[in-house]
């Protein structure tokens, strides 16, 4: 998998995210062209991929600029892309050592409270929120070459329980069972188009344990064998196929959340509507369109009924 592919900022080339236009710019080896994030042009491989933060440091490094999109007349980005943009790098060049909302904010000249209120409205998830993402990735980096232990720490947890209580929900399975390629899971996986590309949504019976964009669907079919290698993998599950379709549903016409996993590639969206999915008590029927309307898109809609406990997982 490419370095670039888990980049935030190719995230928002893959949403064509205009919100972020001037912010920084791409340029694709294989055509010696450079965009801005939003341009219309067919999205590039990842690996082909470089990133700029002007015009001018691109056209030193030899592309030229796209006809299509004009980046050298980009006026300057949102304050709130900007702010975002910024904190969002300085997350990245930390590592493991997530800094502290507050040396962010502080470093950035505003209140932590603003700082998060303006990551909620461009991104629909807090600055924590990335950082813990962040470090699960990490952890499922590393613990394909070292044993659990040693792993949550060296991806930045501060103890055990700090990973293992979020388990069945960020990873669908025991951190042991992930390490073992999900062996004695079972896991129900579908592909469905979406506007990013072709979708895949996958879920054991705890949880949700990868969602992904990809070029084709055997691509993505390879790269979930590839992780959950021991574990029992079929295709189709009616309730993972309306979850996935309210998922499609809500996407359409996002232009400004980006994707913030490096391997589950969801976007932040999606994050947020798996997260109203989990609130669901057991047993309760909570529609679509609620819970849509708890997190501002009305577009999505039907019916969802949450397992109740000691019964299979409908997905």
């Amino acid at each position: 998998m490419s370095n670039v592919s888990g980049d935030w900022r190719w995230l928002a080339i893959m949403q064509k995210a205009s919100v972020f236009d001037g912010t920084f710019y791409f340029a694709v080896r294989t055509t010696g062209i450079f965009c801005r994030p939003s341009c219309s042009s067919k999205l590039p491989k990842a690996e082909n991929v470089t990133f700029f933060s002007s015009p001018k440091e691109a056209e030193v490094a030899g592309f030229r600029a796209c006809k299509r999109c004009r980046p050298k007349e980009m006026q300057m980005p949102s304050p709130k892309a900007e702010l975002v943009a910024r904190a969002l790098e300085m997350i990245r060049r930390a590592g493991t050592d997530a800094p502290r909302i507050e040396d962010i904010s502080q470093t950035l000249g505003v209140s932590s409270g603003h700082l998060q209120r303006v990551f909620r409205s461009v991104l629909g998830v807090t600055p924590k929120e990335v950082m813990d993402m962040k470090r699960l990735e990490e952890f499922k980096k590393n613990v394909r070459k070292k044993d659990v232990t040693t792993s949550l720490y060296d991806s930045g947890y501060g103890s055990s329980r700090a990973l293992y209580e979020k388990a069945d929900s960020a990873l669908g399975m025991t951190p042991g069972s992930y390490k073992n390629g999900g062996r004695n899971e079972r896991i129900s996986y579908t592909i469905a188009e979406s506007a990013l590309g072709k979708l895949l949504v996958a879920s054991t019976e705890k949880g949700i344990c990868a969602v992904r964009f990809g070029d084709t669907a055997e691509g993505l079919r390879k790269e979930l064998q590839e992780e959950f290698f021991a574990a029992e993998i079929t295709e189709g599950s009616k309730k993972l196929d309306e979850a996935v379709s309210a998922i499609i549903r809500s996407l359409d016409g996002e232009t400004t959340i980006l994707t913030l996993p490096l391997d589950l590639r969801a976007t932040a969206f999606q994050m947020r509507v798996w997260s109203e999915l989990r609130k669901i008590p057991y047993g309760e029927t909570r529609s679509y369109s609620e819970i849509a309307e708890r997190i501002g898109n009305p577009k999505l809609c039907g019916p969802l009924h949450k397992h109740a406990p000691g019964t299979p997982s409908p997905w």
